[in-house]
């Protein structure tokens, strides 16, 4: 990445604008605004992490690095207890050389990918940390693991470090978004990000002879319970927009947390009827690439953040 790439990046951190939420922030001051978030390193955990995609986990896994707060406040995350976006604390800030150490020792038990989960609000610590890992000679396939709530112009300035984007697609209703994640025009914004995300990578996933991605985007999608024309919605204008040859990732995986575990519309998993119409309108749609959970697969993600790996 350019040194005036990274210098511009830095300078945000003035007046943020990483996000599209342009808030404007003086993070170096500490002067937060919606994600609560200043310079440092805010990082729940490092850890392995077996229960990504097949051609992003493999057979050992991939180092999953989890961000703190968010730029998104989805009132059903799974990680809720890390993306809250209370005031800012030192609970989970990490130095840089910390977090390299963490990164390296499981890099160096063969695992060859490095994601970063929920970047956009910490863009810049994620550029550090891919640069000290590059100085030191590691060189790991990087995802970008987002919500797609995203500038083009940043991710522009990372598609030198970037080789995989991971971006969800939640919503094809604004109000919905809005509703549920505080993310005002959120399906535009999106839609804009992952077009600027394939302009990079391509609408083709390229395989290794381990066959592991190495470059490329995975459009994600978590099915919602009671909410079905939302998905039927989402799976059209990525068909509309990025035709049916891109590899998608439809999630059941959906599970009430806790905050939403009593919630009228939320307070549930989806049943065998919402998943099937989900399935059967990706066949009407002809998208052949990608994956597909089972709705059991609900009971294997539901981490807990007090534990040193969140997901055993």
């Amino acid at each position: 990445m350019s040194k005036s790439n990274i210098e511009y990046l830095e300078k945000t951190y003035i007046e943020c604008s990483l996000c599209p939420r342009n808030c404007h922030a003086d993070r170096i001051e500490n002067k937060t605004n919606f994600c609560r978030i200043d310079n440092q390193f805010h990082i729940a955990s490092i850890t392995i992490h077996t229960g990504e995609e097949p051609v992003l986990s493999g057979e050992k896994g991939v180092c999953n690095v989890f961000f703190t707060h968010c730029n998104l406040q989805c009132i059903y995350c799974q990680n809720f207890q890390i993306s809250k976006n209370r005031i800012s604390d030192n609970t989970h800030t990490l130095s840089l050389d910390n977090v390299v150490k963490k990164i390296t020792d499981i890099l160096d038990t063969g695992i060859t990918h490095l994601g970063f989960v929920s970047p956009s609000h910490q863009i810049v610590q994620m550029v550090q940390i891919i640069e000290a890992l590059h100085s030191k000679n590691y060189f790991p396939t990087i995802i970008y693991n987002t919500n797609a709530y995203d500038k083009v112009s940043t991710l522009k300035m990372i598609e030198p470090l970037v080789d995989i984007y991971l971006p969800d697609f939640k919503y094809a209703d604004n109000d919905l978004a809005e509703k549920y994640s505080q993310a005002p025009q959120y399906k535009q914004i999106a839609l804009n990000a992952i077009g600027e995300m394939i302009r990079q990578k391509g609408k083709s996933l390229a395989i290794d002879e381990n066959g592991l991605a190495t470059q490329g985007v995975i459009i994600r999608h978590l099915i919602l319970p009671n909410h079905i024309d939302n998905s039927l919605a989402v799976l059209e204008k990525i068909q509309d927009n990025f035709g049916n040859k891109i590899s998608l990732s439809v999630m059941s995986q959906y599970f009430p947390p806790e905050p939403v575990s009593n919630h009228p519309q939320l307070g549930r998993r989806i049943t065998e009827t919402e998943y099937q119409q989900v399935l059967s309108k990706i066949d009407e749609l002809g998208f052949e690439n990608g994956f597909i959970q089972e709705p059991e697969s609900a009971e294997n993600y539901q981490p807990d953040f007090e534990k040193e790996n969140p997901f055993e």
